[in-house]
């Protein structure tokens, strides 16, 4: 749900985002919603460009016809679930960073900076549930379900133009938050993967920010 909306852009919007996903959609109706959350462009082809928070969609609607494919539906979808979330900004150039992640939060520090304040970042939560602040288990099949990729492409987008990052994580094996930020960096941000030094699994719960940042140190002590 999005603050300040009208009831009738609301309407919309919880039709594109309701699962099952409805299928009595006017593109007109669309339309209105996006131009009322968004930038919205009409091009000289009739494609509509669709900007917001970073994000950017491009439509190639039947003005006279119901949004009623699940193809589109779904872009739609997730346009507005990804630009729901603000841009993470990214680090400054020649900084080492420190990213200390697990399912719920990734807290991404200056290392060089005496109490340094960190950038937090979560996961999507479409609904303020939480629902997607950790793994859930499908208690069917006892299988989890990872946190959207959104989550570790605002952590990549965090670390653009930092000389070197080096990840703590308090999980261990493949389904540690820490070892599917560093599979995620290797398949879409190969240039940030390079210039991860180091993995680290450390007790995270129990060292405070001051005690995280001075391993950190260390660390990079060791490898500059």
């Amino acid at each position: 749900m999005l603050p300040n909306l009208s009831r009738a852009h609301q309407s919309t919007y919880d039709k594109i985002v309701r699962h099952p996903a409805s299928h009595n959609l006017h593109w007109r109706a669309v339309r209105s919603l996006l131009a009322a959350i968004a930038e919205v462009v009409e091009e000289p082809n009739r494609n509509v460009k669709v900007t917001r928070n970073g994000q950017t969609l491009v439509l190639h609607p039947d003005h006279h016809k119901d949004v009623d494919t699940e193809e589109d539906l779904k872009k739609l979808r997730t346009f507005l679930e990804r630009s729901d979330v603000e841009p993470v900004p990214s680090a400054a150039p020649g900084v080492n960073l420190l990213v200390v992640i697990d399912h719920r939060v990734a807290s991404v520090y200056r290392t060089e900076l005496k109490g340094s304040v960190p950038e937090r970042i979560v996961p999507y939560d479409p609904d303020g549930a939480g629902r997607h602040l950790h793994y859930v288990t499908d208690e069917s099949n006892g299988q989890r379900r990872p946190e959207r990729r959104s989550y570790y492409d605002d952590i990549a987008r965090s670390l653009a133009g930092a000389e070197s990052v080096l990840v703590f994580g308090s999980g261990t094996g493949a389904s540690s938050a820490m070892a599917q930020l560093l599979d995620g960096l290797r398949l879409h941000h190969k240039d940030i993967a390079a210039r991860i030094v180091g993995a680290v699994t450390v007790d995270e719960h129990h060292l405070t920010e001051d005690q995280l940042l001075a391993q950190a140190r260390e660390l990079y002590a060791t490898i500059t």
